[in-house]
């Protein structure tokens, strides 16, 4: 679990099911820290993720990968309080209880990538995560900004934002589409790669490819 920050602190929140973590996971997080100078991002690992299939990993399998692929980086943290439960992961829920523990003032963001953000509208209460927090939006290859959903396009052109300066200083309320790397990683992909016995390397931390030959995953 993460600690009180102070008022003048900046850091964001990034959930999946990492199953398993990746470099198209870290890296581009990675740089949106440094452009927006984020000070911590905490690794928010889902338990029963609503809007996917179950993972193939276990929740702990998952969480040991996490913490090896982020062993060495001071930028990242974990927070396993959606691993404790047995709930679906509705992340308005686990943003309300963080807003509410560590205050009103400080700003706070929670970290998606396009991909998901073109599917924004079927979260549970998606509306109300700007009354929470920024959205930090993670470029992935082959998605654009135009979205389908009408509503949704509304949403985002009333409260997109390029000024890196209000998500400092502003506790919530902006979505920042960032100009991050665009990799070509997915956790289907690896998965399938390991159950066809394909090479993955560059693609996830050798560590976290020692877990999974370790503990027989994606087999």
């Amino acid at each position: 679990m993460y600690k009180k920050q102070t008022v003048s602190s900046f850091y964001a929140l990034f959930g999946g099911t990492f199953d398993p973590i990746h470099y198209g996971h870290l890296r581009p997080v990675e740089v949106l820290a440094q452009q927006l100078g984020l000070q911590q991002v905490i690794l928010l690992p889902n338990h029963v993720p609503p809007h996917r299939p179950q993972p193939e990993a276990s929740p702990w399998q998952r969480l040991k990968m996490i913490e090896l692929a982020v062993a060495n980086n001071p930028l990242f943290r974990i927070d396993t309080r959606e691993l404790q439960s047995s709930n679906p992961s509705y992340i308005i829920n686990t943003l309300k209880i963080i807003r509410q523990q560590q205050g009103l003032k400080f700003p706070l963001a929670f970290i998606i990538g396009q991909d998901s953000l073109l599917w924004l509208h079927k979260w549970h209460k998606w509306q109300s995560l700007l009354d929470i927090c920024h959205l930090l939006v993670c470029a992935r290859p082959s998605y654009n900004n135009k979205l389908i959903n009408t509503e949704l396009q509304q949403w985002l052109n009333t409260y997109q934002t390029d000024n890196i300066k209000k998500l400092n200083q502003q506790p919530k309320g902006y979505i920042y589409l960032a100009n991050t790397p665009l990799l070509d990683i997915s956790a289907t992909d690896i998965r399938r790669r390991y159950h066809q016995n394909q090479c993955c390397d560059y693609l996830l931390p050798h560590s976290v490819q020692q877990y999974i030959k370790l503990q027989n995953l994606y087999c």
